[in-house]
């Protein structure tokens, strides 16, 4: 069931067109990615969404209901801008956003303990924000978007800033929520992040949607044929014996008599059958398909796309 809706959504500033009919939607419990160039319109649907800006055409619907001013306190943002108020304290702050969201004192002072608690950084609750290093305040930031418990999260380029381990930290906690049963739609450069978090994904380019759809199913679809194989036995005896439909594309020698390899499958015939035809000549451990990245993905689609307006 989805939980955003947008529907045939145009959005012009004067004669530039940010997005082009575009149509998607999120689903309840999902992390869904939205992915694009520079430019690609990005910012403008997630300005849309927290209703900073309205579309020139078309509809957003939240819950089956129209976007209304109401479902913003639903709603948390983490903008790429990142801003808070110097000369306030941390729990000042992020109290004083909770209530802007609809949250009692009460109830923003006991969710600010859990989130601090959560970041290990109790300690820091009255220091100014200019006190705070760059990677702290990016915490407070984060916090600032969960403290009031929305349905749908919004995060631009989360990550960014952020040391390995707090990049890990981040990652779980966007886990939990999912488990949770929110929402979160993540905007990102960083096609690793969104092979390992996102459920799904929306691809913009030049105000346009290319494609939507799992991430899995993409990098199913652009699928190149490669294989890792790991056997023990003879290298050369094991490329003597390749098929003319799979192509030797690296070796690496694990031991004097184990070896990792990856082929490329070329023609008709099916893998089980090459697998089965090796079996007298070599020791096989493993077989496992190489699926494209989703940077591999995305740079595809993009072509894909600019081939197909340039012969329009």
């Amino acid at each position: 069931m989805s939980l955003l809706s947008v529907e045939n959504v145009d959005k012009y500033y004067f004669r530039k067109i940010a997005l082009n009919n575009i149509s998607f939607s999120v689903n309840k419990g999902e992390i869904f990615g939205l992915l694009g160039p520079n430019g690609a319109g990005k910012t403008t649907l997630i300005r849309l969404i927290n209703k900073i800006t309205t579309p020139t055409k078309g509809s957003i619907k939240f819950n089956n209901e129209y976007l209304n001013k109401e479902h913003l306190n639903k709603i948390g943002y983490l903008p790429e801008e990142r801003g808070l108020y110097p000369s306030l304290k941390v729990e000042e702050h992020i109290i004083f956003l909770a209530m802007l969201k609809g949250l009692t004192k009460n109830e923003a002072e006991k969710n600010l303990d859990y989130w601090l608690n959560k970041f290990e950084i109790v300690n820091w609750k009255n220091k100014k924000i200019e006190q705070l290093s760059k990677g702290m305040a990016q915490k407070v930031q984060f916090i600032c978007s969960v403290i009031h418990n929305p349905e749908l999260l919004i995060l631009d380029e989360p990550l960014s800033g952020f040391d390995p381990i707090n990049i890990n930290l981040i990652v779980q906690i966007l886990h939990e929520l999912k488990k949770e049963g929110k929402t979160i739609i993540l905007s990102t450069h960083d096609m690793k992040n969104v092979e390992e978090i996102c459920d799904r994904i929306l691809l913009l380019n030049e105000s346009k949607k290319i494609v939507e759809g799992s991430v899995n199913e993409l990098r199913e679809k652009h699928n190149t044929g490669l294989y890792g194989i790991r056997f023990k036995g003879n290298m050369i005896a094991f490329a003597t014996a390749l098929w003319i439909d799979f192509e030797l594309i690296e070796k690496k020698e694990i031991s004097s008599d184990k070896f990792e390899v990856i082929v490329k499958k070329r023609g008709n015939q099916k893998l089980d059958d090459f697998i089965k035809a090796m079996l007298d000549k070599i020791e096989i451990d493993a077989v496992w398909k190489i699926l494209p990245g989703m940077q591999e993905v995305f740079i595809s689609l993009i072509d894909e796309n600019l081939s197909t307006e340039n012969e329009k």
